[in-house]
Formats: C-alpha cells, structure tokens, sequence
C-alpha cells in the first residue's frame, strides 16, 4: 500500500504543477500533508515536517547566502566581461545565443554548485533572451541539463555519495567515466544547437550591430531589421554609453540592459579584490575548508562591508535581493515536507524495494545497465541522498550476487544527473526558474524529455566504450 501510495503522490504533484493547478510551494506542502494523513501517520506529520526542515536547513541558509553573495557580484560588476564576451560571441543569432548558454553553464559548473551556475547563467543570458524574444525555457532547460552533466564532478556531489556509500574511491568511479560524460556533454551542445536552429526559425535570423562594439551615437535610434518574419519587430537601440552594451526597448516600452555600464551600483575600484574574493570563496568550497553554508555567510557580509559600507547602501541591496531569497528559500523548506513525508512514512524504502524486487534473474549480470536505467528516474523522484544512501548499495548487492563489480554499478548510478538537476527535489532549480521568471511546470514540460534523452546517451556511451 505504502508503495502504491508513494507513485501516486509523486504523480499527483506532478500533474498539478504541470496544469498550474497550484503552485509549487502549495503542492509540496499540501499533497505530502494529505497522503501522509491518508497512510494512517497523519499524527506524526510535524514530526517529519521537522525532520525534513533539519537536513534542508543548511541548504536554505546556503542558498539564501549564495543569492546575495553573487547578486552584490553581479551588482557591482564582477561578471562584466563574460556577459560582454557572451554578446560578442552571440550578437543576435538565437543559435550562438543557445549554444553560448550551454557552454557558459558548462564552464561555472566546474565550480561543483548548481545555484551558483544558474545564478551566473541567467544573469548574463536573460537580458539578450528577452530583448529578442526568445523563449526562456530554452535558456532553463540547456542550463539545467549542462548543469546536470557536470554534476557528476567528484566535488559536485554524486560520485562523492556513490563512493562513501559503496567504500569506493571516487577518482575510480569519475576518472573512467570521462569519455561516456564528454559524450553526454557533447550531446547537450547539440541540443542546445538545435534548440536554437528552431527559435531561429520561430523568430527570423536577426541582423543586430555589434552588442559589445563602443557605442558612441547620441539619441538617434537604430532599427533592428529582420531578414525573417517577426526578427526584430518593434525593437529600438539606443547608445549603451562608453563601455559599450547598448540597451533595447521593445514595443511593449520594457528595457532590457544587459551590461548597463553607468548603473550606480558598479565598484570598478574593487574588481579585482571582489574577483580574488569570489576565487578565493570557490576554492574554499572545493577544499572544503568550511561548510559551504558558512563560507556564503561570510563571503556576503564581507562582500557587502566592502563595496558598500554605508549602511542605507546595505539595505538597498539586501532589499534587491529579497524577493529571489524568499522565493527559493520558501521553496527549499516547503520541499523539506514533501521528502520528510516520503521518507518518514517509509513510502520511499517500500517504492526501491518493490522496483529491486522486479528486477527478473536474468538481468541479473546486466545490473549496470539496470543501475543507469534506474538511475534516471529514482534521482528525479528523490533526493541525491536517498538514491546513493538507500538503494545504491541494495543495487551493488545484487550486483555482486552475479559477478557485476561495485565499481560498474557507482558509475552507472551517475547516468541520471541531467535529469536529476531538473528535479522538484533540488533547490537549485527554484533559483533557475526564479530568477529566469520561468514557471516551474513550464520548465518541467519542457526540459523532462531532453534531459532524459542526454542521461541516455551518456548511458549508451557508458555502454559503447566498455566503462560499464
């Protein structure tokens, strides 16, 4: 019953986020409380309410942190220059722009966060998406899914959790599974391709002046032209100033600058010191030389008595930054109901038992592929430390029992990350969509299939080259 019980909650909430019957919050709060009233623990609801809320706890105080760290960062200019040399690279062509989304999540992936990823993404990308009108589930679903492959980095989470749960170590699961994620990698670069071969279609190949180039024209407006149908439509450049980054309005009279180059929060003096800082900051949190929640927390109250040490200036910029922190923060803790429901009521240990317990004998010395196959939904439905802390090992058991090595099964649990960076369970992804301005149903429907296609093609590489 537990088990059965357990599907439909998942199912229920996804069919109404995904009809926008409710939000988000609600449905993680609302059908978690129901079910677990309807499986008879309706008593114990605070219990594991409180429970959840504990373990999600530093990961609220982290992302709370980490959004004012890099939206001071962003205010004061730190990201400039990526966001000029994505513009330069992307001018107005919906396919450049796509494509330069992936591999800018690519890149700030490495530093092994996924909400400081999108934080940086969509700070550089959103701009240039609405001044052209292209979708922005496009930009949410590359960068989740480019996201979701560099997960896999042995400081990214993962493979640091199938080692410590298998007795493994984690260079010999990551190292030899390169080739199959370059692959995967690869793949969302191609997608990210096509994505932006179809927007280019939908909009027309725009014909845009050099976005990056030293404007120096007074108020005379430019007209962008379209060579297709609706390129350009009711949009006007005006001079940028000197650094170069014209602003656009469109027909509806909303402004889009990207690289405003005269804002009043800009600290051109401290770049460098707010760039060794932010350097500094990541390295800490790859060395693990404080708890990450903790390195945030210090890192934003140095950030902000450094580059703005009067205190109204504080305020000011703690308040633009209020609505994205309660919006991911409430997030994260209404998210601490629907996994405290699911694990303490037990549903989630009776839902791997019933699926382990399907697996017929004779896929018994092909659990490797079993293990990646089930990977991608099991870390979509749950949380990464439910997978690799609860079905993991009951998967290398059975593996073991037909000659399948430890060490096959930690590699192939890593093939369901791309989809796993999508998942409700992760809070990351409420910053993602948060700051893109993206419904979390809209951005579900449309990422699911690719980034479940992109876990697949990392499995068949996995498959192809022997790692697994």
């Amino acid at each position: 019953m537990l088990t059965i019980l357990g599907f439909v909650m998942i199912a229920t909430f996804l069919v109404l986020i995904m009809m926008k019957k409710v939000s988000p919050i609600a449905a993680l709060v609302l059908i978690p409380a129901l079910f677990c009233v309807l499986v008879g623990k309706g008593a114990h609801l605070g219990d594991y309410v409180i429970a959840g809320i504990g373990d999600l706890a530093p990961t609220a105080a982290m992302l709370m942190f980490a959004i004012v760290y890099f939206g001071v960062m962003i205010d004061v200019g730190l990201f400039d220059p990526i966001v000029r040399a994505i513009l330069k690279f992307a001018k107005a062509d919906p396919v450049r722009i796509v494509v330069g989304t992936a591999v800018l999540a690519a890149i700030v992936s490495l530093d092994g966060d996924g909400s400081t990823t999108f934080m940086i993404t969509v700070s550089a990308m959103y701009p240039l998406y609405k001044r052209l009108k292209m979708s922005l589930v496009v930009m949410t679903g590359v960068a989740a899914t480019a996201n979701g492959v560099m997960n896999t980095l042995p400081w990214g989470g993962p493979t640091a959790r199938a080692a410590t749960a298998l007795k493994l170590d984690a260079s010999d699961i990551f190292v030899p599974m390169i080739p199959a994620l370059a692959v995967g990698l690869l793949a969302v670069f191609a997608l990210s391709y096509v994505l932006g071969r179809r927007e280019r279609k939908r909009l027309g190949f725009l014909s845009l002046d050099e976005v990056t180039e030293t404007v120096t024209e007074t108020a005379d407006e430019k007209v962008l032209v379209g060579a297709g149908s609706g390129a350009g439509s009711g949009k006007k450049a005006t001079g940028g100033g000197d650094h170069g980054a014209p602003s656009y309005e469109n027909e509806e009279g909303e402004t889009f600058a990207g690289l405003d180059p005269n804002r009043a929060t800009l600290r051109p003096k401290l770049y460098w010191f707010n760039a060794l800082l932010t350097v500094t900051l990541l390295t800490a949190m790859i060395m693990e030389w404080l708890p990450i929640p903790v390195l945030f927390l210090l890192g934003a109250a140095l950030a902000l008595t450094v580059n703005y040490p009067h205190m109204p200036d504080q305020k000011a910029r703690i308040g633009a930054h209020a609505e994205n922190v309660l919006n991911v923060a409430g997030m994260v803790f209404a998210a601490a109901v629907f996994t405290g429901v699911l694990q303490g009521t037990g549903m989630v240990d009776h839902m791997a038992k019933w699926v382990v317990s399907g697996i017929p004998d004779w896929m018994g010395p092909h659990m490797a592929l079993v293990t990646g196959v089930l990977s991608i939904p099991f870390t979509y439905f749950m949380s990464n430390d439910g997978f690799y802390f609860g079905i993991l090992p009951v998967l290398s058991e059975a593996g073991a029992a037909h000659g399948v090595s430890s060490l096959e099964i930690a590699r192939a649990s890593l093939v369901g990350q791309p989809l796993h960076m999508s998942s409700p369970l992760v809070p990351a992804v409420y910053v993602l969509v948060g700051m893109a301005k993206v419904e979390f149903g809209d951005h579900t429907k449309f990422t699911v299939k690719w980034a479940a296609l992109t876990a697949l093609v990392v499995l068949a590489a996995g498959l192809l080259f022997g790692i697994l």
